[in-house]
Protein backbone atom coordinates (compact mmCIF):
# COMPACT_ATOMS: atom_id res chain seq x y z
CA UNK A 1 0.00 0.00 0.00
CA UNK A 2 3.00 1.96 0.84
CA UNK A 3 4.16 1.65 -2.59
CA UNK A 4 0.77 2.82 -4.24
CA UNK A 5 0.70 6.14 -2.40
CA UNK A 6 4.20 6.67 -3.46
CA UNK A 7 3.77 5.65 -7.23
CA UNK A 8 0.79 8.10 -7.11
CA UNK A 9 2.72 11.09 -5.70
CA UNK A 10 5.55 10.34 -7.84
CA UNK A 11 3.04 10.55 -10.94
CA UNK A 12 1.45 13.57 -9.69
CA UNK A 13 4.81 15.36 -9.54
CA UNK A 14 5.42 13.85 -12.95
CA UNK A 15 2.14 15.57 -13.91
CA UNK A 16 3.69 19.28 -13.19
CA UNK A 17 7.07 19.67 -14.34
CA UNK A 18 9.75 22.77 -13.14
CA UNK A 19 9.17 24.93 -9.84
CA UNK A 20 5.78 26.43 -8.86
CA UNK A 21 7.04 30.09 -9.33
CA UNK A 22 7.84 29.35 -13.14
CA UNK A 23 4.16 28.40 -13.86
CA UNK A 24 2.51 31.44 -16.05
CA UNK A 25 -0.87 29.89 -14.57
CA UNK A 26 0.00 31.69 -10.76
CA UNK A 27 2.38 34.48 -12.03
CA UNK A 28 -0.98 36.59 -11.77
CA UNK A 29 -1.88 35.49 -8.07
CA UNK A 30 1.88 35.93 -6.91
CA UNK A 31 2.21 39.29 -8.53
CA UNK A 32 -0.62 40.39 -6.98
CA UNK A 33 0.55 39.18 -3.32
CA UNK A 34 3.92 40.71 -4.25
CA UNK A 35 2.81 44.59 -4.61
CA UNK A 36 0.17 43.84 -1.35
CA UNK A 37 3.50 42.67 0.46
CA UNK A 38 5.69 45.27 -1.02
CA UNK A 39 2.88 48.11 0.20
CA UNK A 40 2.70 47.02 3.77
CA UNK A 41 6.51 46.41 4.12
CA UNK A 42 6.69 50.13 2.98
CA UNK A 43 3.55 51.35 4.80
CA UNK A 44 5.46 49.62 7.57
CA UNK A 45 8.30 51.23 7.20
CA UNK A 46 7.06 55.04 6.23
CA UNK A 47 4.36 55.25 9.38
CA UNK A 48 6.16 53.37 11.84
CA UNK A 49 9.69 52.08 11.99
CA UNK A 50 11.34 55.37 9.76
CA UNK A 51 9.62 57.82 12.26
CA UNK A 52 11.15 55.63 15.41
CA UNK A 53 14.63 55.63 14.00
CA UNK A 54 14.81 59.04 12.77
CA UNK A 55 13.55 60.05 16.25
CA UNK A 56 16.10 58.25 17.59
CA UNK A 57 18.87 59.65 15.35
CA UNK A 58 17.61 63.26 16.33
CA UNK A 59 17.69 62.50 19.75
CA UNK A 60 21.31 61.61 19.16
CA UNK A 61 21.92 64.00 17.74
CA UNK A 62 20.39 66.24 19.99
CA UNK A 63 22.51 64.75 22.73
CA UNK A 64 25.56 64.86 21.25
CA UNK A 65 25.01 68.98 20.61
CA UNK A 66 23.99 69.61 24.47
CA UNK A 67 26.97 67.08 25.62
CA UNK A 68 29.31 69.43 23.31
CA UNK A 69 27.66 72.54 24.50
CA UNK A 70 28.46 71.43 28.17
CA UNK A 71 31.54 70.36 27.15
CA UNK A 72 32.53 74.09 26.43
CA UNK A 73 31.00 75.53 28.82
CA UNK A 74 32.74 73.22 31.49
CA UNK A 75 35.98 73.97 29.47
CA UNK A 76 35.16 77.72 30.22
CA UNK A 77 34.76 77.86 33.08
CA UNK A 78 37.74 75.76 33.60
CA UNK A 79 39.84 78.31 31.99
CA UNK A 80 38.14 81.02 34.30
CA UNK A 81 39.04 78.84 37.38
CA UNK A 82 42.15 78.47 36.44
CA UNK A 83 42.63 82.17 36.03
CA UNK A 84 41.40 83.03 39.18
CA UNK A 85 43.34 80.05 40.93
CA UNK A 86 46.46 81.89 39.26
CA UNK A 87 45.38 85.33 40.17
CA UNK A 88 45.04 83.85 44.13
CA UNK A 89 48.30 82.41 43.85
CA UNK A 90 49.80 85.59 42.70
CA UNK A 91 48.31 87.37 45.50
CA UNK A 92 49.24 85.43 47.78
CA UNK A 93 52.83 85.19 46.56
CA UNK A 94 52.84 89.27 46.74
CA UNK A 95 51.39 88.72 50.06
CA UNK A 96 53.75 86.74 51.47
CA UNK A 97 56.31 88.87 50.04
CA UNK A 98 55.16 91.93 51.90
CA UNK A 99 55.24 90.20 55.09
CA UNK A 100 58.42 88.69 54.65
CA UNK A 101 59.60 91.77 54.22
CA UNK A 102 57.64 93.37 57.02
CA UNK A 103 58.94 90.57 59.39
CA UNK A 104 62.55 91.40 58.45
CA UNK A 105 61.97 94.60 58.90
CA UNK A 106 60.96 93.79 62.33
CA UNK A 107 64.01 91.48 62.56
CA UNK A 108 66.22 93.99 61.45
CA UNK A 109 64.70 96.85 64.10
CA UNK A 110 64.81 94.29 66.94
CA UNK A 111 68.37 93.26 66.19
CA UNK A 112 69.73 96.96 65.76
CA UNK A 113 67.88 98.00 68.98
CA UNK A 114 69.97 94.94 70.69
CA UNK A 115 73.12 95.80 68.80
CA UNK A 116 73.01 99.02 70.28
CA UNK A 117 71.79 97.96 73.63
CA UNK A 118 75.04 95.52 73.57
CA UNK A 119 77.03 98.42 72.36
CA UNK A 120 75.68 100.23 75.17
CA UNK A 121 76.65 97.80 77.81
CA UNK A 122 80.15 96.80 76.01
CA UNK A 123 80.78 100.64 76.05
CA UNK A 124 80.58 101.12 79.72
CA UNK A 125 81.93 97.70 80.55
CA UNK A 126 84.76 98.31 78.32
CA UNK A 127 85.19 101.64 80.42
CA UNK A 128 84.87 100.33 83.97
CA UNK A 129 87.70 97.43 82.58
CA UNK A 130 89.52 101.21 81.31
CA UNK A 131 89.17 102.51 85.14
CA UNK A 132 90.49 98.89 86.60
CA UNK A 133 93.44 98.60 84.32
CA UNK A 134 94.43 102.77 84.90
CA UNK A 135 93.52 101.50 89.07
CA UNK A 136 96.05 99.06 88.43
CA UNK A 137 98.32 100.43 86.58
CA UNK A 138 98.36 103.47 89.05
CA UNK A 139 98.78 100.46 91.53
CA UNK A 140 101.55 98.63 89.49
CA UNK A 141 103.41 102.03 89.13
CA UNK A 142 103.18 102.78 92.44
CA UNK A 143 104.36 99.01 93.60
CA UNK A 144 106.99 99.13 90.99
CA UNK A 145 108.28 102.97 92.80
CA UNK A 146 108.29 101.73 96.00
CA UNK A 147 109.82 98.31 95.17
CA UNK A 148 112.44 100.52 93.22
CA UNK A 149 113.36 103.21 96.13
CA UNK A 150 113.53 99.92 98.35
CA UNK A 151 115.98 98.64 95.76
CA UNK A 152 118.24 101.61 95.62
CA UNK A 153 118.17 102.26 98.78
CA UNK A 154 119.59 98.68 99.86
CA UNK A 155 121.97 98.48 97.05
CA UNK A 156 123.10 101.88 98.24
CA UNK A 157 123.32 100.85 101.49
CA UNK A 158 125.11 97.27 100.16
CA UNK A 159 127.92 99.36 98.19
CA UNK A 160 128.52 101.15 101.80
CA UNK A 161 127.48 104.17 100.91
CA UNK A 162 124.60 106.37 102.77
CA UNK A 163 121.71 108.17 100.83
CA UNK A 164 118.56 109.92 102.21
CA UNK A 165 114.88 109.09 101.50
CA UNK A 166 114.57 112.46 99.42
CA UNK A 167 117.61 111.79 97.53
CA UNK A 168 116.53 108.13 96.08
CA UNK A 169 112.94 109.01 96.13
CA UNK A 170 113.73 111.83 93.60
CA UNK A 171 116.22 109.63 91.49
CA UNK A 172 112.86 107.03 91.51
CA UNK A 173 111.03 109.28 90.21
CA UNK A 174 112.78 111.27 87.68
CA UNK A 175 113.35 107.30 86.03
CA UNK A 176 109.63 106.52 86.09
CA UNK A 177 108.67 109.32 84.38
CA UNK A 178 111.56 108.98 81.47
Amino acid sequence: MATEAHEAAAGAAGHSAGMPQLDTSTWGNQITWLLVALVVIYLVLRFVALPRIGAVLADRSSTITNDLAAAEELKQKALAAEKAYLAALDKARAEAGKIAAETKAEIQAELDKEIAKADVQIAAKSAESEGRIAEIRAGALEAVTEVAKDTAKELVSALGGKADARSITAAVTAKVKG
